[in-house]
């Protein structure tokens, strides 16, 4: 496949060569793009909740937890032929979002998932070369394939991880 490929929340999608990894939206979810560059192989995930053990769809809906969605990404790229020794990875999201309004919130979902891609990466010796997370801001991510760049947008400009 090739051209631009869209991922959607609580999704994950695989390509290869001059494929292009498109997701939006993400305020607390954190978007997870691994990466081997000698198969120019990339996945990207858009996850929305830490961890699938607190519901019962968590049982139901793999992709969208971080402690389940990474597992089945990864398996996914070994499976297109990427190597877990070159598997390179960088994250964008977790947001505090709606912070303006002066309320306090108890549980930061966004700090959550980031700690959890975190944990999950690690359980998979997977190290984060680069990320863009936190703030009170939302991020598009772009993934080239090709290159393995990482572009992250957001209003208030753009980074390359």
């Amino acid at each position: 496949m090739s051209g631009i490929i869209k991922v959607g929340i609580a999704d994950l999608k695989i390509a290869k060569g001059g494929s292009t990894l498109i997701t939006i939206g993400l305020g607390s979810c954190v978007g997870i793009c691994i990466y081997d560059p000698v198969a120019k192989i990339g996945g990207l995930a858009h996850i929305m909740l830490p961890d699938s053990n607190s519901s019962e769809r968590g049982k139901q809906k793999l992709l969208m937890y971080a402690d389940t969605a990474i597992p089945v990404l990864v398996e996914r790229m070994l499976e297109a032929g990427a190597s877990r020794e070159r598997l390179v990875t960088k994250i964008a999201g977790g947001a505090t979002m709606f912070s303006s309004f002066g309320k306090k919130e108890s549980i930061n979902i966004g700090e959550q998932n980031v700690a959890a891609v975190k944990k999950a990466l690690h359980a998979l010796n997977l190290k984060i070369t680069s990320e863009d997370t936190g703030k009170n801001f939302s991020r598009t991510v772009e993934f080239y394939i090709e290159t393995g760049t990482v572009l992250v947008r957001t209003g208030h400009g753009e980074m390359r991880l």
